[in-house]
């Protein structure tokens, strides 16, 4: 059963939410204070986080950079009455996976709650043994582990980033579309006027320098009216179709 720590100081929605997903093969914990989150994530682990940005103690941006320093990859989905673009983007930056403003839908939750999960559940398979790197240049990415690496310089990416980057570089030098992107990365549709994507490029791009500043680093590009494209630094060896 997969845990789920739902972080919000509505009472009356943590409780709604446990009733709603007691059916699903989820235990869902919850808590009402970002001090008192931050210690429960600072000593057990959760498959996903469900994370209000208004808390008493500490705020959601302040939870998330500790949960971040310490288990990496670990799902995160924003929960926020805040929900101007301009706050979206910030819990993005900071190493949100996704957001979702409120009021939403309790299935609406549900849906990309369970979108996580899957995202995050290991096939049998690659449980043992070394995960394979995925190599583009100078740069090389454990997907599972959320893991990129240039040279000697290792960067901690979130679970969406990691797996966006995973697609661009399983179709190097060709346009991924904005669609293709959001689903795998995201695993939910692309919305209307959703700059969630955009802003999981901006953070690749920044953290991994993929702006064209080093020779022997792929660069990641706008494809114009499509979506995305890394571009390899050098001839890129074969091709690999992009993940549906």
């Amino acid at each position: 059963m997969a845990r789920v720590l739902l972080v919000d100081d509505d009472v009356e929605l943590c409780r709604m939410l446990q009733e709603f997903l007691e059916a699903e093969p989820v235990q869902l914990d919850c808590v009402h204070d970002g001090g008192e989150a931050a210690e429960r994530l600072a000593r057990e682990r959760f498959d996903v986080v469900l994370l209000d940005v208004m808390l008493p103690t500490l705020d959601g941006y302040a939870v998330l950079r500790a949960l971040r320093a310490q288990h990496g990859p670990t799902p995160v989905l924003m929960l926020s009455a805040r929900g101007a673009e301009d706050d979206r983007i910030m819990g993005l930056e900071a190493g949100a996976d996704d957001y979702l403003p409120k009021p939403f839908n309790p299935r609406e939750l549900r849906a990309r709650l369970f979108a996580m999960l899957r995202r995050g559940r290991r096939p049998a398979a690659e449980a043992v043994g070394a995960e394979p790197a995925l190599r583009l240049d100078a740069l090389k990415l454990l997907p599972r582990k959320a893991l990129a690496a240039i040279g000697e310089m290792t960067v901690a990416l979130t679970s969406a980033e990691a797996r966006i980057l995973e697609a661009l570089m399983r179709a190097p030098d060709r346009p991924v579309s904005r669609a293709q992107l959001t689903r795998w990365g995201l695993g939910r549709a692309l919305l209307p006027s959703d700059r969630s994507l955009d802003t999981h490029v901006s953070n690749l791009r920044r953290k991994l320098r993929l702006d064209g500043a080093r020779a022997d680093v792929p660069v990641l590009r706008s494809a114009r009216g499509v979506g995305y494209v890394l571009n390899a630094a050098a001839p890129a060896g074969g091709t690999a179709e992009v993940p549906a």
